[in-house]
């Protein structure tokens, strides 16, 4: 039974940072790409960042570039999410799973991110 366990989530004031982890279990961790995804009310979920196995290589999304930062721990099957300069626009419930494909029956709870000015 895969089980993704967001948490860090809250409330920030707009410049702030946030640091989010998500706990992975049931999966085989160490082959699976990992990506930070977010949905803000009325939009559709989109990927932030993503993360290789091993940590060797971090995509983001242009909206977060230079402000984010993605990596992991394989010892502890965790992946997290430094994020700097927040901005509104960040606000959103931020989500973890595997990429590519993102699985419908792995999506977590979540953890909410509110940026307010």
């Amino acid at each position: 039974q895969v089980q993704l366990v967001e948490s860090g989530g809250g409330l920030v004031q707009t410049g702030g940072s946030l640091r989010l982890s998500c706990a992975a279990s049931g999966i085989i961790f160490s082959r699976n790409t990992m990506g930070w995804y977010r949905q803000a009310p009325g939009n559709q979920r989109e990927l932030v960042a993503r993360v290789t196995p091993g940590g060797t290589r971090a995509i983001y999304a242009d909206s977060v570039k230079g402000r984010f930062t993605i990596s992991r721990d394989e010892a502890r099957n965790s992946v997290y999410l430094q994020m700097n300069s927040l901005k509104r626009e960040d606000t959103a419930v931020y989500y973890c799973n595997i990429f590519p494909g993102a699985p419908e029956k792995y999506w977590g709870q979540g953890t909410q991110v509110t940026v307010s000015s």
